[in-house]
């Protein structure tokens, strides 16, 4: 018993001094190598230069940082021994900080090869900038991979004919990449713009309007992130004041634009339907005479194909099942239903899916006489 009481104060005791580790900011796997007093002389000052972050895992700025600088390893981990990209847990190794006159977190620096005598870097804190550097320095030339983004990237050139398209619905994020905030939300907003991939009617954008002032001045953004909404109706740019994880945001497109999605790109069982239709659908279900039930439906479905709304184009598909079942094809929902998850097993386009995805829960509605 004494010896478990020691051990747990111990963790205690390393946890309080900042000693469970590097893996507050980075993982294992990471592309950016940690220093520590025993390695640090054996990487920098030899044959590479090094570009040195030294942090701590408590501070808001470091962690701000740590995507980015992911980036930048990532970025140089192709490139060989050109240039190291490393880190130094400060609050672990804090003699390793104080050796080099750090005062504060997180402090950047740039080593040359051969040499322990460092250079204060003072530039921006985002990949790219961080990258543009070291390849000044190093002679490299490495850049920031993309990555895929279902988020529309805004400037000058594109700003009027997406945001202004009287057909969309459109979601503005004005953001400066050095904000801290706004990169806390990339994640969210990136879940959410994924969620509502394949509605045609719907956008989520951003624009940097640190870099491009004139659009942001236009619409009154005066800090950021600043969230606009320029719905189909009205293109003066209204102010998002909803939730700000991804879930928020696929609320909000559900409740303002009809989408009926679920976070992650599911859809609501809802989703296609017209509740209009939906009730003929019971009575058709029980109907006697299916035969004249479906000229209900389809008279019905003639209507609401022929109104403005979410849902109205696939009045179609009412008919469709109704005049087929009626026709003493009673398996034909479910077949149908089999038909289109089997398509939707395949490589199709996010509009396509939603498309399917829609034609299946009306399927499934006449599916439930079987």
């Amino acid at each position: 018993m004494r010896s478990l009481i020691i051990i747990a104060i111990t963790a205690v005791l390393l946890i309080a001094t900042g000693v469970a580790g590097h893996g507050d900011l980075y993982d294992a796997n990471t592309a950016v190598k940690a220093l520590t007093p025993d390695t640090f002389d054996s990487v920098v000052g030899q044959g590479a230069g090094v570009f040195v972050e030294f942090y701590a895992p408590w501070c808001g700025h470091c962690k701000s940082l740590a995507p980015e600088y992911e980036i930048v390893a990532g970025a140089f981990k192709g490139l060989g021994n050109q240039a190291v990209i490393a880190s130094v847990n400060c609050d672990e190794f804090r003699d390793l900080g104080k050796r080099f006159g750090v005062t504060g977190f997180p402090t950047l620096k740039w080593f040359p090869a051969g040499s322990l005598e460092p250079e204060a870097y003072s530039g921006g804190r985002t990949a790219s900038a961080i990258i543009e550097f070291v390849n000044g320095k190093a002679g490299t030339n490495a850049r920031v991979a993309a990555k895929p983004t279902a988020v529309v990237e805004l400037d000058p050139s594109n700003f009027d004919s997406i945001v202004l398209d009287s057909s969309k619905d459109v979601l503005v994020k004005f953001y400066a990449p050095w904000c801290g905030h706004c990169k806390k939300m990339v994640p969210d907003y990136e879940k959410a713009a994924e969620s509502l991939l394949g509605e045609q009617g719907i956008v989520v954008a951003k624009l940097d309007a640190d870099k491009h002032r004139e659009l942001g001045e236009k619409y009154g953004v005066s800090g950021f992130p600043t969230l606009k909404f320029f719905p189909k109706s009205d293109k003066s740019g209204e102010a998002y004041s909803g939730g700000r994880t991804a879930a928020d945001f696929v609320e909000f497109f559900n409740t303002r634009s009809g989408s009926e999605r679920t976070l992650g790109g599911g859809f609501l069982p809802s989703a296609g339907r017209v509740p209009a239709l939906d009730e003929l659908v019971t009575k058709f279900l029980t109907a006697d005479d299916k035969i004249a039930a479906a000229k209900e439906i389809e008279a019905a479905a003639a209507v609401a194909a022929a109104e403005a709304g979410n849902g109205k184009e696939y009045a179609k598909f009412y008919k469709l099942a109704a005049s087929n079942i009626a026709a003493g094809k009673t398996d034909y929902a479910q077949k149908e239903v089999e038909r289109l998850n089997r398509m939707l097993g395949g490589k199709v386009t996010p509009h396509a899916r939603a498309n399917l995805n829609k034609r299946v829960n009306i399927a499934k509605l006449f599916a439930a006489e079987q």
